[in-house]
């Protein structure tokens, strides 16, 4: 355990100075992107990142590759492994990442090289990802771009090289713990996602099966008006975001947000137990809602009719759902707005299994459903809690006396 008094006794006769980047990197750069539509310039082998793809981890490699000749007609450049990369626009501004690859970047990501004589990549790389939100406030736009020169000029403090290697060795244990526990996670999703896909197979003449359409009522959701105050004041009715999914998982029944009862129309909310689909905007997200609500326009909502609520456990079609998403996402028309095709997600197919089946299938994926999913247990939840573990350690490891001017 780390005592209060770590850092007194870690810079007991030391000194740190407060250096800009640029004062302590050989070379601090952006790339560039070769002209789209140029097939010569792409489908090649040298990895091109874009800021999307910088997340506060290592970098292995990138989604898309360019060629030589790629390369060579753009600003874009080959980059040094173990650069910190900081992303300057976009909606991962000021996000920071490092390249355990050469590759190249295109133009909205700023790339350090760092003097090793004077500052340990990884140390610099902590201290950037501490200051996300002090980067991010620096910016600019409707975005909050930042440019190169606001990286080139950010002061950070650098003790010896050997204190910098020992706030890394610490803080590297909590990143490999975290990194070890996500691997964990991804295998674990990997084994939901097969034992669902074999479990919720069934042949076209085993059982019965019935278009969705014919098995549920389809609601679209919708937004109060924000102008009236009235529908949004002493709520008591939750109404579902994609925000509460992202939040709170994929079994709900508090929300982020509630309405006044003034706020339904028709008097009529949805019943408990029922699914929200995203089916425009973010596309193929569901959720099981176990208390009667509202939800926006983002989400078509599945409400049993009658006729079915004895035929189906409810879990059994919240897994199911899964291959709904996926149809979803490979069903979308493009207009003013990108949505599902609603005429053909009303005939998707559900297959009405026995319902000691149905429990059965329930039973075992809910055991995987636990683990990769729910952030009260399982993976999700202890990465958080390692996550905050690191963050805790990183903010009193990091705090260093400001340079007096």
């Amino acid at each position: 355990m780390i005592q209060s008094n770590f850092m007194d006794k870690l810079l007991d006769g030391v000194e740190v100075e407060w250096k800009t980047l640029d004062e302590i990197a050989l070379k601090i750069s952006s790339g560039g992107t070769p002209r789209t539509g140029v097939s010569e310039y792409y489908n090649g082998n040298i990895p091109w990142l874009r800021t999307q793809e910088v997340d506060f981890g290592e970098i292995w490699d990138t989604e898309i590759k360019i060629t030589d000749v790629g390369l060579k007609n753009s600003s874009a450049k080959l980059i040094p492994a173990n650069c910190v990369i900081i992303a300057m626009y976009g909606a991962t501004v000021g996000k920071v990442g490092i390249n355990k690859i050469p590759l190249s970047t295109n133009q909205a990501c700023a790339n350090i090289q760092l003097d090793e004589k004077i500052a340990d990549y990884r140390y610099v790389f902590h201290y950037i990802s501490s200051k996300y939100e002090h980067i991010k406030s620096l910016g600019t736009g409707s975005q909050t771009n930042i440019n190169a020169q606001i990286v080139k000029n950010y002061i950070i403090p650098i003790p010896p090289l050997k204190v910098q290697e020992e706030i890394v060795r610490i803080l590297d244990t909590f990143t490999e713990l975290t990194a070890e526990l996500t691997a964990e996670l991804t295998a674990r999703k990997k084994q939901y996602t097969y034992y669902r896909d074999k479990l919720l197979s069934f042949e076209e003449g085993e059982i019965e099966w019935k278009e969705l359409g014919e098995i549920f009522n389809l609601k679209n959701g919708y937004t109060p008006s924000k102008a009236n105050n009235e529908y949004w004041t002493n709520g008591t009715i939750p109404w579902f975001r994609m925000e509460d999914i992202r939040e709170n998982g994929r079994i709900l029944s508090k929300s982020i947000q509630y309405v006044n009862k003034s706020a339904v129309k028709g008097g009529k909310i949805f019943p408990a137990n029922s699914i929200i689909i995203s089916t425009s905007a973010t596309i193929g997200e569901h959720a099981l809602i176990t208390v009667p609500y509202l939800s926006n326009q983002r989400f078509t909502n599945l409400s049993l009719k009658d006729d079915y609520i004895n035929k189906f456990v409810i879990k059994f079609l919240y897994h199911y759902v899964f291959l709904l998403d996926d149809w979803c996402k490979n069903n979308i028309t493009v207009g003013n707005f990108a949505g599902v095709d609603m005429n053909s997600f009303k005939k998707f197919k559900i297959p009405i299994p026995p319902l000691a089946e149905q429990e059965r299938i329930v039973s075992i994926l809910d055991k995987f459903d636990a683990l990769t999913s729910s952030i009260t247990e399982g993976l999700p939840r202890e990465i958080e809690l390692r996550q905050k573990q690191y963050e805790y350690y990183r903010n009193m490891l990091l705090s260093f006396p400001k340079q007096e001017v």
